[in-house]
């Protein structure tokens, strides 16, 4: 098997490797150029690459192509193009050439735009993005691509993560050149861990609320949830290891270093974590990750949830953001060996530190979703509060550099009497805090608030940007300094006094941590409508746009669509709900209840004597029961319309938050009773036990 992976490795991908073998060597020495420094591509090297490209994927099967692009919905969006082109004879050629390759032109009037684009401002542009391969999927070369407007306006995840990552490496390059490092690109890296739920296909086609909205919408809990801990790290079902081996094989034939697979801690849950990647690659495999599992999942039976949370009353899905900064040679975030390059990583993470604490509310707005509202807070998930873990050892330095007092090591040293006593601390002495948001495990932070069914472009673009901010601030600074290492010590000191309270090593699941945090300051938006404000807050505006990565309008479009995603999302889960209740639920309660009323009819009818007590409760609870959802669903289609007529999408978002999911988790309460009660074989949906432990 060993040797199947190397050869397959990476096959279905026209990698660098593919590109040396097949590109002439200048066309190829330009595209380089290209991929590594950011140069311009050449129309005439555009030409030779498409040409070759078009060669290499018609040998892999290949009849079209697409420029693969994530517009504003946050998934993946495809045209097929094909290659046949026919010619006056009756007969066709196959074309695909430079201009294709670089740009295209899908229609873009009916994906979100916040206002940025009207309906009849159909035209978009799909740009290249050269540093992530193209590959083949499907019988179609996939060239992934960033997605603009006519006019310029991004209209997609890619283009400002692409501007935020130069931000940051352009800020990066001026810190190193002042530790005498002379380096062409700061990389930020991600490796995103990927959790998800596997059920028996048949149970899902069985629940509409599944289907239409990626969640139960109603179940009683299981008699067994996680309580025992058994399902974490445990034995893998045979069809569920079928199906991870099967989805690695797909992933790694598409270059996608597919490491660790395991069971999370929920029964029927799992987790795939790759090797880290450069961020815009390793976004554009997870994506790419996200649509093999629910396409193999079927070929054994199954199917995919990545819902933030598909079952109530067990752990829902996150997708942990592992992100970093590195040059071709060192991980800026790993402290090292030597005092100097511990200076430099205390400047690195001061930064990191200072952009946190002040852009907390627009990191919040990355994860801000009506599924992974359900996560936040909840036991099993970061609190919405964003906070940093640094572990006890770099805790102890950051107490030393702020209180002007000696470290607490193997020896004590005094932080600002020079480079040369600063203190060596190694990388593997954190400690891993699963309630924290933001968490350093030794070399890269764990950003771990993302719900399962996220792109991960909007947190990193904000943590790029953010991280670019403060670098640029210590450069401008220390750039004019008489004696850096002073310059620097007070910098990192002046930093870390100032924003001490955003670390916090603590539990964050705890009450306490609440209070402490609002006397702290930090901000606590606990659901999405009142983190959203955020995205347009005049100093995050002006942070984008100081960097180019978005414009106000940019910045007011995603509001826009971010606030009209969640009462989009709250309706349609309303209207199943209602619609599940009125066909469904309370039919099957009516007809068990009738069973009931005609089986004690039937014993009175033999005598008087023979008891109906046990019919007579159950009727009365599901009487009860039945006349509660009864209500709620009244009361649930009033707030549904009432919040509709909302002049504003802000008004119309607070609204499904405030009155529309209270009378949901109503009508849910009094359904999920009636199935306790009511006969197996009358209730019309798979319970959780039936879901949650197949056989």
């Amino acid at each position: 098997m060993a040797a199947n992976v190397m050869e397959i490795y990476g096959s279905k991908v026209f990698n660098e490797h593919v590109m040396k073998e097949r590109l002439p060597s200048a066309t190829y020495k330009s595209l380089k150029n290209t991929l590594h420094k950011g140069a311009p591509l050449d129309i005439e090297v555009a030409n030779v690459v498409a040409s070759v490209m078009k060669r290499w994927a018609m040998e892999l099967g290949a009849t079209h192509y697409t420029h693969w692009f994530q517009p504003l919905t946050g998934i993946t969006s495809e045209k097929h193009d094909g290659f046949v082109s026919p010619v006056g004879d009756g007969t066709a050629i196959m074309e695909f050439s430079g201009k294709e390759l670089v740009r295209g032109e899908p229609d873009a009037s009916s994906f979100p735009s916040g206002g940025l684009r009207a309906t009849c401002e159909a035209r978009g542009y799909t740009a290249w993005d050269p540093t992530s391969y193209a590959f083949v999927k499907d019988d179609v070369l996939c060239i992934p691509t960033a997605f603009v407007s006519y006019t310029g306006e991004a209209l997609d995840k890619k283009t400002p993560l692409l501007r935020s990552m130069n931000a940051l490496s352009n800020q990066a390059i001026r810190i190193l050149k002042l530790f005498g490092k002379d380096v062409d690109y700061v990389s930020t890296t991600v490796g995103p861990e990927q959790e998800y739920f596997l059920i028996k296909k048949e149970d899902y086609e069985a629940r509409q609320d599944l289907i239409l909205t990626g969640r139960t919408l109603f179940g009683a809990p299981s008699a067994k949830g996680q309580e025992l801990e058994e399902h974490y790290f445990g034995v893998i079902r045979p069809e569920v290891s079928e199906f991870m081996k099967d989805l690695d094989e797909e992933l790694w034939k598409l270059g996608i270093p597919a490491k660790t697979k395991h069971n999370e801690v929920a029964p029927c849950q799992h987790e795939l974590a790759p090797i880290f990647d450069t961020t815009n690659v390793a976004i554009d495999h997870n994506l790419l990750t996200m649509e093999m599992m629910k396409k193999i999942a079927p070929k054994y039976g199954l199917v995919c949830l990545q819902h933030e949370k598909p079952f109530e009353g067990v752990n829902g899905s996150g997708k942990h953001n592992n992100w970093s900064m590195s040059t071709t040679h060192e991980n800026l975030l790993d402290p090292g060996d030597t005092p100097m390059e511990n200076l430099q990583f205390l400047v690195f993470l001061a930064a990191v530190i200072k952009a946190v604490d002040e852009y907390a509310d627009l990191l919040r707005t990355s994860v801000a979703t009506p599924g992974n509202d359900h996560r936040l807070g909840a036991n099993e998930a970061p609190p919405a509060i964003i906070s940093i873990f640094v572990g006890e050892e770099l805790e102890a330095v950051i107490d030393a550099i702020a209180s002007d007092s000696p470290y607490a090591g193997p020896v004590k040293m005094k932080m600002d009497l020079g480079v040369d006593v600063l203190p060596k601390f190694s990388k593997d002495t954190t400690d891993r805090n699963r309630t924290s948001p933001f968490a350093f495990t030794g070399n890269k932070f764990e950003f771990r608030m993302p719900g399962s069914a996220e792109n991960l472009s909007d947190a990193n673009t904000i943590l790029n940007t953010a991280v670019a901010k403060e670098l640029k601030g210590y450069a401008d600074e220390l750039e004019g300094a008489e004696d850096f290492t002073s310059a620097v010590i007070a910098l990192v000191k002046r930093t870390i006094r100032d924003h001490r309270r955003v670390i916090f090593n603590g539990n964050g699941y705890t009450a306490e941590w609440e209070e402490e945090a609002a006397k702290r300051g930090l901000p606590n938006k606990k659901n999405t409508p009142a983190a959203l404000p955020a995205l347009i807050a005049p100093k995050n505006i002006q942070l984008m746009e100081e960097f180019g990565v978005l414009t106000k309008v940019e910045m007011e479009s995603r509001y826009e669509v971010e606030m009209e995603h969640y009462s989009k999302i709250i309706n349609i889960e309303a209207l199943t709900m209602l619609e599940m209740a009125r066909k469904q639920l309370l039919p099957a309660v009516n007809s068990y209840m009738s069973e009931l009323a005609n089986t004690a009819a039937s014993k009175l009818a033999v005598s008087e004597n023979i008891s109906v007590r046990s019919e007579t409760k159950t009727l009365t609870k599901l009487s009860a029961d039945a006349d509660a959802m009864s209500d709620a669903i009244d009361t649930l289609q009033d707030a549904v319309d009432a919040t509709k007529a909302l002049p504003s999408e802000a008004d119309k978002a607070v609204a499904f938050h405030d009155n529309v999911l209270p009378a949901m988790d109503a009508l849910r309460a009094a359904a999920d009773d009636a199935e306790t009660i009511c006969g197996e074989d009358y209730w019309p949906l798979p319970s959780y036990s039936k879901m949650l432990y197949y056989v």
